[in-house]
């Protein structure tokens, strides 16, 4: 008598879902891409991890709701920790502070993996897609238009390493 693995109990996650994993994968990636690109603290493995843990945080949380859970407590536990994985990645350098655009795609993958939590899949995409816009689309008008870097955003010096923004 041969012992076969059953491929359906191999690649079941429930009571979570592939669906919701694969998009969370999926918004990870594209948003991971765009700073692993630009050589950013924050790339692909990273924001993947981030957005499948926090979904998964949350969606195990909203399988506990009842009498003796909340999982509102669970989401703003997520919140304090992500809020400190982003100030991880801000640093003080020559008396300026780095990382901060990094901190705040760190804040929005984390707002991603709650809404796939939510069942909300397109909408997350969608917001993926508008991060990377925002992202991409404001450094583009930032080299066009010397107004927009006025005190933030400046390019450094090579020859000195300063940049002349956001003294400490």
């Amino acid at each position: 008598m041969e012992l076969q693995p059953d491929l359906f109990a191999l690649i079941n996650i429930t009571p979570f879902s592939w669906s919701a994993i694969g998009t969370a994968l999926f918004c990870g990636t594209v948003i991971g891409f765009e700073r692993q690109v630009r050589g950013k603290p924050v790339g692909i493995r990273t924001s993947a991890l981030i957005i499948v843990g926090t979904y998964l945080f949350l969606a195990s949380a909203l399988l506990l709701q009842g009498e003796a859970s909340d999982p509102t407590r669970v989401l703003g536990q997520v919140v304090t920790g992500i809020g400190f994985l982003g100030a991880g990645v801000m640093l003080s350098k020559h008396g300026e502070v780095i990382g901060v655009t990094s901190a705040a795609a760190i804040w929005m993958l984390a707002a991603l993996g709650v809404l796939i939590s939510l069942g909300s899949l397109l909408t997350a995409i969608k917001l993926s897609l508008l991060v990377v816009l925002i992202l991409c689309g404001v450094e583009f008008l930032e080299n066009r238009l010397r107004v927009l870097t006025r005190g933030v955003h400046q390019k450094t010096d090579q020859t000195s390493g300063r940049s002349g923004r956001g003294k400490l």
